[in-house]
């Protein structure tokens, strides 16, 4: 089953990948040729959705294509699964986010999540960046999952779920590295250096991770390797 320790979200919420719809959503995604294909045929690059979304502040159109510079609003039991370039996005219910170009036109270099949660995987490239209103990650090649939590007076949740990520709050830097789930809260309101606390891998799972991989032709550490278990370390 993976990472499912809940913290103010719920089953369901988590469970949506193994919804009969969504498993074939994913294999025509990736039958009829990934993002590349949908962007030369005209297609929505929207693997799922639910509910309603807003992308500029306008209510989203079925087939609507998103693109790199958007921002895009999921409201309660809402969520999606957009593809931009080699990257993968998971926007879960009552988010706010939104991308700034990479090195090309089609890749994201920037993902501001403003409120909400967000699971995403990154193929390999230059370095790009996932920022919060309290952290900056630099990711290459990585999965990750992050979480902005007003109602926790500003702390926020975030995971390398596998790769590489340099993470940076206010002046505190730390490496993450991970095979399988470094996880930490972050607490904007602590002593410097002290900003950044282990925390369990909670609100995501690895099927979701797994998923997302798989539209962008990836496989996670894990599937490599063979192996989950504590793989993980991190520059303390």
């Amino acid at each position: 089953m993976g990472q499912h320790t809940l913290q103010g979200r719920t089953e369901d919420e988590l469970g949506w990948f193994k919804r009969r719809q969504f498993l074939q959503a994913a294999a025509a995604w990736t039958a009829l040729g990934g993002y590349g294909a949908a962007l030369a045929q005209g297609r929505s690059n929207i693997v799922r959705v639910e509910g309603d979304a807003m992308v500029n502040g306008t209510r989203l159109l079925p087939g609507q294509i998103i693109q790199v510079g958007d921002t895009v609003a999921t409201g309660p039991k809402s969520s999606m699964v957009v593809v931009l370039g080699n990257s993968s996005i998971l926007v879960r219910q009552n988010t706010k986010l939104s991308t700034e170009r990479g090195s090309t036109p089609d890749a994201v270099g920037v993902l501001r999540l403003v409120t909400g949660a967000v699971a995403s995987v990154w193929g390999r490239g230059s370095e790009r960046k996932v920022l919060t209103p309290t952290v900056t990650a630099g990711i290459r090649g990585t999965g990750v999952y992050t979480e902005v939590l007003p109602e926790k007076d500003g702390r926020e949740y975030f995971c390398t779920c596998y790769g590489t990520v340099n993470l940076s709050v206010g002046a505190s830097t730390k490496l993450s590295q991970a095979e399988y789930h470094d996880a930490f809260w972050v607490d904007p309101s602590a002593p410097a250096g002290a900003a950044l606390r282990r925390a369990p891998a909670v609100n995501h799972t690895d099927e979701e991770l797994e998923f997302l991989a798989q539209l962008v032709g990836q496989r996670t550490a894990w599937q490599i390797s063979g192996r989950k278990g504590n793989g993980s370390h991190s520059g303390y």
